[in-house]
């Protein structure tokens, strides 16, 4: 049985834009081009994850870009998760362009 616990989601996982050496975890056909936090967050809500938003933190790797961080409630993979957020982004960008 797996327990839930809280991970951090940092923009830059799933920034198209970022290398692998700058933070990016998921493949670029995977990753989304420019993340919004806003997106973030609002994914992470529609998929269940109780995101909590912290808007002063910044990724140790891009100390001067302050972007915040989401902690999400994750059961299972926090690499599966993510890939979530990023497939729930780009649904809705393209509900938007649409």
């Amino acid at each position: 049985m797996e327990r839930t616990t809280k991970k951090v989601v940092w923009p830059v996982y799933i920034d198209a834009h970022k290398t692998r050496k700058e933070g990016r975890i998921l493949a670029k056909g995977d990753s989304v081009g420019a993340p919004d936090i806003k997106e973030i967050i609002r994914a992470a809500q529609e998929l269940g994850l109780s995101p909590t938003y912290e808007d002063e933190k910044a990724y140790p790797r891009l100390w001067w870009e302050h972007k915040g961080r989401l902690l999400i409630d994750v059961n299972g993979a926090k690499r599966e998760a993510i890939r979530q957020i990023a497939r729930a982004i780009k649904a809705s960008r393209a509900l938007h362009d649409s």
